[in-house]
């Protein structure tokens, strides 16, 4: 199953760290894989996105210009690629931040508050992985298993005392259902 999403926001949002473990999981199961990431000159508040595909084929382009499956952080990025999303695909969204409206009866939505739910989970900061663990059950594109691997190779060892967080992070996103 080839997959080709689109994560956008803010920059300081872990919008390139959240693609960048998206795409390991194509890695881990040696698949062919790209991660294209895109930010402003301002990066920390201004815009970020990044294209992710795995496949087993060969990727003939790293660019996802229209996305099976979008991930919003913010409401400009919602608003800027809501439109491009093929029909049949997905969007995922943090609707702590998006008060989203659209007229598209031909995706999924799935939003989950993943600001407030990491506030209230003392997770602050790991909104992104909420949602990261939100698209593995609006997209199946690994298994949970293989998700939690590549967020172990992600997490660099200077850090390592954010793994659990992470991990916690990405259970609480993959449990919830709206």
């Amino acid at each position: 199953m080839a997959v080709n999403m689109l994560i956008a926001g803010f920059g300081g949002q872990g919008v390139l760290f959240f693609g960048k473990i998206a795409a390991y999981t194509g890695m881990i199961e040696e698949k062919q894989v790209s991660w294209l990431p895109s930010y402003g000159p301002e990066m920390r508040g201004g815009t970020a996105n990044c294209s992710v595909c795995i496949d087993e084929k060969p990727i003939g382009c790293p660019i996802v210009l229209t996305p099976e499956t979008l991930i919003a952080m913010n409401r400009p990025s919602f608003d800027k690629f809501i439109g491009d999303v093929l029909p049949g695909g997905q969007v995922i969204y943090d609707s702590t931040l998006i008060d989203a409206q659209y007229d598209r009866t031909d995706i999924q939505a799935f939003p989950i508050p993943a600001t407030q739910m990491a506030l209230d989970n003392e997770l602050q900061g790991l909104a992104n992985i909420i949602v990261l663990g939100q698209t593995l059950y609006a997209k199946p594109f690994c298994s949970f298993e293989v998700l939690c691997e590549a967020v172990k190779k992600c997490v660099p060892p200077k850090k390592s005392h954010l793994l659990e967080p992470n991990l916690r992070a990405l259970r609480l996103g993959y449990e919830y259902r709206a």
